[in-house]
């Protein structure tokens, strides 16, 4: 299971591994579906939507997220699965969404 966390501030943040796995060109789109979010790449800055930035060395990449997410969604580790079918990455925000500290 791949996980990401969701910051007090707003900003989701993104394993090394994960992110250069399905987001190489550090852009994505961001929407809300029920309780999930759902993280499509996109083709690089020129196609749109939001830059990932490098957090630390490792790689890690951080998005400040939080005009998308609803008022009641909390900050913490989220649950995540990447639906190849659609080529997503699909986070969930309900209360099954598995937060672990």
């Amino acid at each position: 299971m791949l996980f990401v966390e969701l910051t007090e501030k707003g900003y989701l943040h993104l394993p090394a591994d994960l992110s250069q796995r399905y987001f190489p060109n550090d852009a994505l789109v961001a929407l809300v579906r029920a309780d999930e979010l759902w993280l499509l790449p996109t083709r690089g800055p020129a196609a749109g939507g939001l830059l990932l930035k490098q957090r630390n060395r490792q790689g890690d990449r951080s998005v400040l997220i939080w005009e998308v997410l609803p008022p009641d969604v909390r900050p913490g580790r989220l649950a995540a699965r990447w639906d190849d079918e659609r080529g997503m990455l699909r986070v969930a925000l309900g209360e099954e969404n598995a937060r672990r500290g």
